[in-house]
């Protein structure tokens, strides 16, 4: 059971591979039910989101080696991490996300939060010297 600080390599999983909650919450939805095929509908459904926003969710998630195509030709996919390595990962979020859950959020939500923050701050007005 995980306790305490979140371990450095999972921090810096999280922040480099996990881009909202949404997608947090559909990959954990997807690794507890891994032998089952998932489609926007399903996600939307489950996660209280638009199904537009569940497709492109599913489509990002496999583009970043999350999920594969459960059946050619469709748009169904299964939890189906490209390695070992990110199955252990995204394990160890599960662990951490059990225990620690407002840990693991607050660093989800902080990253999005500090993305806003930059962008706003590209566009602030500075008085010329």
């Amino acid at each position: 059971m995980m306790r305490g600080p979140l371990p450095d390599e999972l921090t810096r999983f999280i922040l480099t591979s996990i881009a909202s909650i949404p997608h947090l919450e559909a990959i954990l939805l997807m690794r507890n039910e891994d032998s089952s095929a998932w489609d926007g509908k399903r996600v939307a459904q489950r996660l209280y989101i638009g199904e537009k926003t569940a497709d492109d969710l599913l489509s990002s998630l496999h583009a970043a080696g999350f999920l594969a195509i459960a059946a050619s030709g469709t748009e169904q996919y299964c939890y189906q991490p490209v390695s070992d390595e990110l199955r252990a990962m995204v394990d160890q979020l599960a662990e951490a996300y059990s225990t620690n859950l407002m840990d693991v959020t607050h660093l989800v939500h902080s990253k999005t939060s500090t993305r806003a923050q930059q962008f706003a701050d590209a566009f602030k007005w500075r008085k010329e010297p």
